[in-house]
């Protein structure tokens, strides 16, 4: 479980089929062989670390689900550790489960805020509402305006400093983490929704058995 908040940015000095090697400082410390990584928003497994750098596997399925598989020697990535009992929960709950990609519309300002609209499959767009979570990259952001088929976020001064998003162009491909209270509360309302059966409808006398 992860919050959304990225902790530094690192940068990958190798990327090999199902393998990549990222250079940071911040996240190595507590760092343990078969502990946890978010990479861009991705649960990853670490399988090797030193002083200056970490190494993670990524299954063939996570490379089909994920940008991952775009990454190349000198790209940026945004990089968190698990939450903790001792870390405080400054986004939302993040799983490091990514639903879909999306792609970058369009980029414009605000005055100081970066405005991102992404274009996203239906399957997670049915998840966006406004004023809601998503994680963009591993990124726990609101979302300001949302359509059938896009949504819009607001990236601040910071955020844009200290995380890939702040270099995100038109057309690039991103990682999407929808709410998972949002799953939670669809799931429980299909529970105790009544479906329509044949029993149903002969039960109210629209079918004669």
């Amino acid at each position: 479980m992860f919050t959304g908040i990225v902790e530094e940015i690192g940068k990958v000095t190798s990327a090999q089929p199902g393998n990549l090697v990222i250079t940071a400082s911040q996240v190595l410390p507590g760092m343990e062989m078969g502990g946890s990584i978010a990479v861009n928003g991705v649960c990853l497994t670490v399988t090797g670390f030193n002083g200056r750098s970490f190494s993670v596997d990524i299954m063939p399925e996570t490379l089909r689900r994920t940008n991952l598989g775009l990454l190349g020697a000198g790209d940026e990535v945004n990089l968190e550790r698990p939450l903790t009992p001792e870390k405080q929960l400054g986004g939302h709950f993040v799983q490091g489960h990514i639903d879909e990609t999306g792609r970058v519309t369009s980029v414009t300002w605000d005055g100081e805020a970066m405005l991102i609209r992404l274009e996203a499959p239906a399957e997670a767009m049915r998840y966006i509402v406004n004023q809601g979570f998503i994680a963009v990259d591993g990124v726990s952001l609101t979302i300001v305006d949302c359509d059938a088929g896009s949504f819009l976020v607001s990236i601040v001064e910071y955020t844009r400093k200290h995380t890939t998003l702040g270099s995100k162009q038109v057309g690039d491909l991103v990682n999407l983490e929808v709410d998972i209270i949002a799953k939670y509360v669809e799931r429980l309302s299909q529970a105790h929704r009544p479906g329509i059966t044949i029993d149903f409808l002969q039960e109210h006398g629209f079918l004669v058995g």
